[in-house]
């Protein structure tokens, strides 16, 4: 009775035999992202960071601004709040590498961009004890197997450079140019002058910006990415009186937003609009609504209210609440949004909640509560 060593694969005529050639794979080669941009959790588009933490949180699943889309900032009262966000918006494009492209303001708006923090994070001293030594241990091990690297993959394809994605930034300095700039101002195509002659109110103030634009992202290798900003929209103080008219706001939104689309992984857009000015009940503030891909609204409190002192050991007062009208893959509506400027963690956007009532003792001391005897409620009272 003859035996038969099973699992041998006999060669077949005509075959190759080559069995390493059927094993062997090309290497896979994944696409770098540039720098200051990340896939999207939620739909894997590229995004980018606003230079604010809180803000990038409030788009949801994306986790950033999607690129290829714009940002409406409305604001009510005298405030510049939403000023402050396009200088962190701004800061945080020339940190990364990025063109941006200012609409409207000139080279002194970018001197006034803030600087990077000068927090370092804390270093985790191990303790020399046996919980210690442990730790280290397990480190060391972790490291020596994350050197090996996956099975079946090369070194080069390992070789990875995480950057950070959203820079911190302090108020109380100013970043420093590179030498060449990335920044771009461009004028409006009308701008004033002091001969006080009336302007052509058939010539579109945003042409040549338009026109900038186009060049730019044309010319720019697909590695570039920029970021467009447009402070104060309409805003007297910077634009003539017939840069409202809508055959040229609403002309100049509609080429914005096919930019946006034609260039949907290089490019997007900052704006912040005088909301006192120009209200959302006005048939033209909701058309600049419907044109901008994401909508938010600063309402910042009366400067009675923004004078209570922060206790220590407690967060800042709130200096103006946050309402959402429209978001790409946004947070729902369910919370009441707050802002607070800090000089050193920015525009921090959280949930509001009222203070405690100075007056309300009982409500904030238990042992003010009382029984039915008249006195005063006590802790063994209370822990029935």
């Amino acid at each position: 009775m003859s035996f038969r060593k099973r699992g041998v694969v006999l060669p077949q005529s005509g075959s190759t035999s080559s069995s390493s050639t059927g094993s062997t794979s090309l290497p896979t080669t994944t696409k770098e992202q540039p720098k200051g941009t990340r896939p999207s959790p939620l739909t894997g588009t590229p995004t980018t960071s606003t230079g604010t933490s809180s803000l990038d949180c409030l788009f949801g699943g994306h986790s950033g601004l999607v690129l290829g889309s714009s940002l409406l900032i409305e604001e009510q009262g005298t405030t510049d709040f939403g000023g402050a966000v396009l200088r962190y918006y701004a800061a945080e494009g020339v940190v990364q590498g990025h063109t941006v492209h200012v609409f409207g303001a000139g080279e002194a708006w970018g001197r006034e961009l803030p600087g990077l923090s000068e927090e370092k994070p804390k270093k985790e001293v191990a303790k020399v004890d046996g919980i210690g030594r442990e730790r280290e241990e397990r480190m060391k091990i972790a490291w020596r197997y994350e050197k090996l690297g996956e099975f079946g993959t090369s070194g080069r394809e390992k070789t990875t450079t995480t950057s950070t994605f959203c820079h911190s930034f302090d108020l109380s300095k100013r970043l420093i140019l590179p030498s060449p700039s990335n920044i771009h101002f461009t004028p409006l195509s009308t701008q004033l002058d002091l001969s006080f002659k009336p302007t052509d109110p058939s010539v579109s103030p945003f042409a040549n910006f338009l026109t900038h634009l186009k060049t730019q992202l044309s010319s720019s290798p697909p590695t570039t990415i920029h970021r467009i900003i447009i402070p104060s929209l309409l805003s007297p103080a910077l634009y003539p009186s017939h840069a409202s008219y809508p055959e040229h706001i609403l002309q100049f939104l509609h080429s914005l937003r096919a930019l946006l689309r034609a260039y949907p992984t290089t490019a997007s857009a900052l704006i912040t609009f005088p909301l006192s000015l120009f209200p959302r009940s006005t048939g033209l503030t909701r058309w600049i609504e419907l044109l901008s891909d994401s909508v938010i609204e600063l309402a910042p409190f009366p400067s009675s209210s923004l004078q209570v002192k922060a206790v220590p050991g407690q967060e800042e007062p709130a200096q103006g609440m946050l309402k959402i009208h429209c978001l790409m893959g946004g947070v729902g509506g369910g919370d009441d949004l707050s802002f607070v400027l800090g000089r050193r963690k920015g525009l921090v956007i959280r949930p509001y909640s009222l203070p405690p009532v100075d007056g309300d003792q009982e409500g904030q001391n238990p042992g003010g509560l009382e029984v039915e005897g008249g006195g005063k409620a006590t802790k063994v009272d209370i822990e029935f």
